[in-house]
């Protein structure tokens, strides 16, 4: 008897369109999934990973801080890598895509699914971004090498959802992490 091929596979291309990817199965299916799925921000952002307001002044401090959001159980020395990672990429260029928005992010074997962090600045920080203007609104994806398909899927479902200067604004204006939520997931449903 052959062995019994893994869940992911024997699921229906219909029912992985209708899965909503949780955190607890996220490391498993988040690379699998169909091409054609849409990127669901929300399903890779919890509250815990939400904040509102950051406390960062500076480019590096944020980077830090979005880390230690987006991991707080990470060890030291994991953390450590992490950031460096995060900081690798953003030697090559600056993330900081422009209209107030950075997109900081890195692959690194220290996370095993995709995670996403983000935080709103009460007052803009210098960022180095390609406008030259300061940011106030971040976004910080993390993931390892084996899902790069939906690392770079999870970037342009930011960056789509950002484009809109009113999601921009209302995302920069929330006043907690569940209206930056709330809002966030109306952006998606758009």
């Amino acid at each position: 008897m052959a062995p019994r091929a893994p869940i992911f596979n024997r699921l229906s291309h219909k029912a992985l369109n209708t899965l909503r990817a949780t955190p607890a199965v996220l490391g498993r299916l988040a690379f699998r999934l169909p091409r054609n799925r849409r990127e669901v921000l929300s399903d890779l952002l919890t509250p815990e990973r939400v904040k509102v307001p950051l406390v960062s002044q500076s480019k590096d401090e944020v980077l830090r801080e979005l880390v230690q959001l987006a991991v707080p159980a990470a060890s030291v020395a994991a953390r450590a890598k992490i950031v460096r990672a995060v900081f690798d990429r953003e030697s090559l260029l600056s993330t900081g895509i422009g209209s107030g928005i950075a997109i900081p992010h890195g692959r690194t074997s220290e996370v095993d699914s995709l995670i996403l962090a983000a935080g709103v600045a009460p007052d803009p920080i210098a960022f180095d971004a390609l406008d030259g203007k300061p940011v106030s609104l971040f976004f910080l994806l993390l993931g390892p090498d084996s899902v790069a398909g939906a690392h770079v899927r999870a970037l342009g479902r930011i960056s789509r959802i950002l484009r809109h200067e009113s999601v921009r604004e209302d995302l920069s204006r929330a006043s907690s992490v569940d209206v930056f939520l709330q809002r966030l997931i109306g952006a998606e449903v758009r």
